[in-house]
């Protein structure tokens, strides 16, 4: 083909453009628009096709395994961090798990380009591994991965300035130690620590790049714990054989929901207390009843210790919960240990009475003989059947004697005080009944005071 070329200028008549054959438009039309992309091109270097990204910032001109300015002042870089979520907060670990998006802001003048419209450009994780980027890591952190669905969630942006924006989307694991003194009752404060691995304040000094704004929440809700505040803080560290470094703190404070160990431990604690004052209405000679129903109060409230110690970690001092538990389970304890008491008292006493007889007669029956058994009130057991003892020489004698010392006192004689507390010991034991009234209004109020106590001291 022989193709034609006009000058710029000039026009073509209609009889031109009939006159050129099919294959002559189309060079001419590709050449006009050779012409517009090549425009184009010279507006904005940034817009080029033919420039690759590292020739653009000239990557392979300079050697990235050294930080920005080294030798001279520490390189300053910023840090963001925007919080997604919290995902799990473990009292058994003593640890949580975070999911965050954490952005560092620096400046690189070996990676500036000339562009006219001052636009920036976005890189994925790929160009990351060429360039230097901070060795940032999180201070006792135990798990922490970068989110790799569908592609590494990493961001580079870099604008004309040298100015870098790198962005990460992590989910850390890290230690939260936790004081579990009040526990259930407790406030937590646990921190996530930023630092910089291999350089020290001399070389990086990391700083938030907001102030109090750098750190941002969404909304976090969790199932046990209400978050009180987060904070952002500033601090040093110093390693022995590497000197100080820069330190970021991401403080947190967790509130513990009360509500879940209400249902779970207080009321069924509560429940099984006064379900052991019920005993205290039972007739105490209904010796199968009191003794399963305090059985019962007492294996309840083992399961329930129990189920609360295997959930949280084996630590050295008291928690509030294990204070309420074995309270409670004394209470619960020690109704059996009264009903034993009265058992016991009462025994003593009907053992008493058959003594003073002496004598049982042939016509004693199986049914005066429940009497040991103890099925019979006092006052229901019959006791007129059994013979008076008759009067002996010895009988006589003794009651001389007891005559006797009845009798005034010589003078000189030394009198001793009766004991207040055998007396009403005797008292209480002769009348063993009363151990029964007594505990239906000690114990509730007991427990009741304990109750006030405890809230006031933890709520």
């Amino acid at each position: 083909y022989v193709l034609e070329l006009w000058p710029k200028s000039s026009t073509l008549t209609p009889s031109d453009r009939s006159s050129i054959s099919p294959p002559h438009a189309r060079c001419l039309s590709s050449l006009r628009l050779r012409r517009v992309d090549l425009k184009m091109k010279k507006l904005d270097s940034t817009k080029s096709l033919l420039i690759k990204s590292e020739q653009l910032l000239r990557i392979e001109d300079h050697d990235f395994a050294m930080r920005p300015g080294f030798g001279g002042s520490a390189i300053p870089v910023g840090i963001d961090v925007q919080v997604e979520s919290v995902d799990s907060i473990s009292e058994v670990n003593m640890d949580f798990t975070m999911t965050l998006y954490l952005r560092h802001y620096w400046q690189d003048d070996r990676l500036a380009f000339p562009s006219s419209s001052n636009k920036s450009r976005t890189f994925d994780s790929r160009l990351v591994k060429k360039i230097w980027v901070p060795d940032v890591f999180f201070v006792h952190s135990k798990r922490s991965f970068i989110h790799d669905t569908t592609m590494e969630n990493i961001m580079l942006r870099v604008f004309p300035d040298g100015n870098i924006l790198y962005s990460v989307r992590i989910t850390v694991t890290a230690l939260c130690s936790m004081d579990f003194s009040s526990f259930p009752l407790d406030t937590q404060n646990c921190s996530l620590e930023l630092e910089s691995y291999a350089y020290n304040e001399n070389d990086l000094m990391l700083y938030w790049k907001n102030g109090n704004d750098s750190l941002r929440t969404d909304e976090i809700v969790l199932s046990q714990f209400f978050v009180e505040d987060f904070q952002p803080s500033f601090g040093l560290a110093f390693y022995s054989s590497t000197g100080w470094y820069n330190r970021l703190y991401i403080n947190f404070i967790l509130r513990r929901h009360i509500f879940f160990f209400m249902l779970q431990t207080y009321f069924p604690t509560m429940l099984m207390v006064m379900l052991s004052w019920v005993s205290f209405w039972i007739d105490r000679r209904a010796v199968p009843a009191r003794v399963s129903l305090g059985i019962t109060t007492v294996l309840t409230m083992s399961t329930i210790i129990t189920g609360v110690s295997s959930s949280m970690p084996q630590v050295s001092y008291v928690k509030a919960v294990d204070i309420y538990l074995w309270a409670s389970f004394l209470f619960v304890f020690l109704s059996v240990i009264e009903y034993a008491a009265v058992n016991y008292f009462t025994t003593v006493e009907e053992m008493k009475k058959l003594k003073r007889a002496q004598v049982i007669p042939a016509s004693y029956n199986a049914t005066q003989a429940m009497a040991f058994d103890g099925c019979f009130h006092d006052n229901d057991i019959d006791l007129t059947s059994f013979p008076e003892v008759s009067s002996t020489p010895n009988t006589e004698r003794n009651t001389q004697s007891r005559n006797s010392t009845v009798s005034a006192p010589a003078e000189g004689t030394r009198l001793r005080r009766r004991n207040p507390l055998k007396h009403n010991l005797r008292f209480i034991m002769s009348n063993s009944y009363m151990i029964d009234s007594y505990s239906r209004v000690l114990f509730p109020l007991a427990y009741l005071l304990f109750n006030v106590i405890y809230w006031s001291m933890y709520a």
